[in-house]
């Protein structure tokens, strides 16, 4: 019962922002017949009345185990989608509402003329400015349903590969050129296309990296949610290693276990998935990376992140005995990580690879123009980034979380080439 005035106040919400919308639908069609208006007016309605409804009976009446989570995603998707397009002509429609009431406003303290004047002529080919916003309003609204829609069915699984060469200073002569493959981000427990991300993989082993590097999140939030994809993530190999970190979702602190056991097996229960793909789990440790008769240091931490997010790594105690090699690179899944410690304490780390930001899944990125929300949170949200000698980098994820597609912000299948400053 506690839950029931805040369900009760996002209805009330949702229903204002539909009536809100609504005037502007209304508006627009008041010069067609009263059949088309009425047509109009039922489907607008419909949709929400429908929403509601199939909300009700996903969240409670049938019961949580019987829809699998993909399809409690996309349901969710389908009843939020149409909200964030009317969000989004909210802010025109505004506009609109502003200049009319400046208009009153201004009128309202105007004197009255005392002698008639001529009537101004009207160019009747120019739209009134109010009804541009509207139509413009709507057609965000359409456009935002079309393009979230698009990143669902295509967005999803778009795996793009991003090539990044990175200078590092004292880097042996034998790992000149070396290949890092890098994913991030999996969150299998979304995926809904097993078939697209076999072909993810397929991409990556094409690549044929002498290293493999993933950066954290492999759930959302319990360990069974890979089960399904062990066969397919356990064919990434390199004949140097694969290494692995953990993110903030693979400890499962945004789930409500039964008890503190249950989450404590839980991640048990991840540790062993890492182990069946075959990926070298580092818990706040490093491990030696030899070609030949050299060598350098990788290290591995725990997720630690700020912004409220849960400091579990210690890169002092990873960092430990690591002296003796000539370059450094780190697993670290959260880049918030890379200026509050490693730029600031360890400046003999080289390399940082990173995730956590998923680009937002929402953005654009056209060349070398980017742009997301996120960047408003992180200021090393996707890509390469570089101070003095020291190199992060970031990539965008390679699932999805909560909305399950991605709109500009491709998932991403990073290779990494080591070379010489």
């Amino acid at each position: 019962m506690s839950r029931l005035p805040a369900i009760l106040l996002t209805i009330g919400v949702f229903f204002m922002l539909d009536l809100y919308v609504f005037q502007a639908v209304k508006t627009l069609t008041r010069a067609s017949s009263l059949d088309t208006r009425r047509l109009v007016s039922t489907i607008y309605w419909a949709i929400p009345i429908v929403s509601l409804v199939v909300w009700i009976v996903t969240q409670f009446i049938i019961p949580a185990d019987a829809l699998s989570r993909n399809t409690r995603q996309l349901i969710w998707s389908a009843l939020l989608i149409p909200y964030f397009a009317k969000f989004f002509s909210l802010f025109i429609l505004l506009i609109d509402d502003v200049i009319r009431l400046g208009k009153w406003v201004v009128s309202f303290f105007q004197s009255q003329p005392t002698v008639s004047s001529p009537a101004p002529s009207v160019d009747t080919s120019t739209i009134p400015r109010s009804e541009f916003l509207m139509k413009s309003a709507l057609a965000v609204a359409g456009t935002t349903v079309a393009g979230f829609t698009y990143g669902i069915i295509s967005g999803a699984h778009d795996y793009r590969i991003r090539r990044v060469k990175i200078p590092v200073k004292n880097l042996p002569k034998a790992f000149e050129g070396i290949k890092i493959a890098q994913l991030s981000d999996i969150h299998s427990g979304s995926f809904f296309n097993k078939t697209a991300v076999q072909g993810g993989v397929d991409m990556l082993m094409a690549e044929k990296p002498d290293l493999f590097f993933f950066t954290g999140d492999l759930v959302n939030n319990t360990a069974d949610e890979v089960k399904n994809y062990i066969d397919i993530f356990k064919k990434v190999k390199a004949p140097l290693g694969q290494f692995s970190v953990l993110g903030n979702h693979d400890y499962g602190d945004y789930y409500q276990w039964p008890s503190m056991e249950a989450k404590v097996k839980n991640l048990n229960d991840l540790k062993d998935a890492h182990r069946l793909l075959g990926w070298d789990l580092l818990l706040d440790e490093h491990r030696v990376i030899k070609v030949g008769n050299e060598q350098i240091g990788l290290l591995g931490i725990q997720n630690w992140g700020m912004g409220g997010f849960a400091k579990y790594g210690s890169l002092e105690k990873a960092h430990q005995q690591t002296d003796d090699f000539p370059v450094k690179l780190l697993l670290s899944h959260d880049p918030s990580h890379w200026n509050a410690q490693v730029t600031a304490q360890f400046k003999d780390i080289d390399v940082a690879f990173a995730g956590h930001t998923h680009g937002m899944q929402f953005g654009v990125e056209v060349g070398g123009f980017q742009w997301s929300p996120v960047q408003y949170r992180y200021k090393q949200w996707g890509g390469l980034y570089t101070e003095g000698d020291q190199h992060l980098y970031v990539n965008r994820g390679f699932g999805y979380l909560g909305y399950p597609g991605r709109v500009g912000i491709l998932p991403e299948i990073t290779m990494v080439e080591l070379v010489r400053a």
